[in-house]
């Protein structure tokens, strides 16, 4: 099974280069990438870069220069107080994009983005705890006014790429599994890694270490 693993933000994928010391570091249009082995699993590591925009060039690029069989981006994002915790891992299934603004007319443009990803290739049970739901995604750390209307739509947490990754993946009618750990909790308040960049910057290394160390499990899992 040929398989792609994207990972989105810097303090991501500076966790991820730790656990590789041996990978010889290529370069494609978006930023760097290696071959390794995790398990049993030959694989190869992207860093697609933060965002809508970087993310949607990304997935794209891999999908028509390296036709992989899968593709599955580890992550962060930032959770709904009073509906996940910090460090649980959603199971992206479905995905919304929130920062979309018409004022021409009355068409709703965010049904136009949205995405449901077919995870009929993984069946259950899942091999470590995780919680299957939508996440919103935006060019924006999430604004606390929208948690309301968010929660609303039954969002779990929110990030800047997946809704990105699933639109065009199933554009392509590509195999994307999506993997978010929750590395902050984010409230009407505020959020807890808003001004403290360190904290969130500690939480993603661990975060993406744990999640690395999870993924063997989970390709075990595909059913292709």
């Amino acid at each position: 099974m040929k398989t792609a693993i994207i990972v989105s933000a810097i303090a991501e994928w500076e966790g991820v280069k730790p656990l590789f010391p041996e990978a010889r570091m290529q370069r494609f249009p978006f930023g760097e990438f290696f071959d390794t082995t995790v398990g049993r699993w030959r694989v190869t590591f992207f860093h697609a870069g933060w965002g809508k925009i970087a993310s949607a060039g990304a997935i794209q690029y891999v999908i028509d220069h390296f036709a992989p069989d899968l593709i599955v981006n580890l992550g962060t994002c930032g959770g709904f107080e009073g509906v996940v915790q910090q460090g649980e891992v959603i199971l992206v299934e479905r995905t919304i994009v929130y920062d979309i603004v018409e004022l021409m007319g009355d068409l709703n443009i965010s049904t136009y983005y949205a995405s449901s990803l077919d995870l009929s290739w993984l069946p259950g049970p899942e091999p470590h705890p995780a919680r299957r739901g939508l996440i919103v995604s935006a060019d924006s750390d999430l604004p606390p006014e929208k948690i309301p209307f968010l929660r609303a739509k039954e969002a779990l947490a929110a990030d800047w790429e997946s809704a990105a990754l699933a639109w065009v993946a199933n554009r392509n009618a590509a195999r994307l599994l999506i993997l978010r750990a929750v590395s902050d909790i984010v409230s009407e308040k505020g959020g807890e890694a808003y001004d403290n960049i360190e904290l969130f910057n500690d939480r993603a290394k661990r975060i993406m270490k744990r999640l690395i160390e999870q993924l063997p499990d989970w390709l075990d899992c595909v059913r292709l």
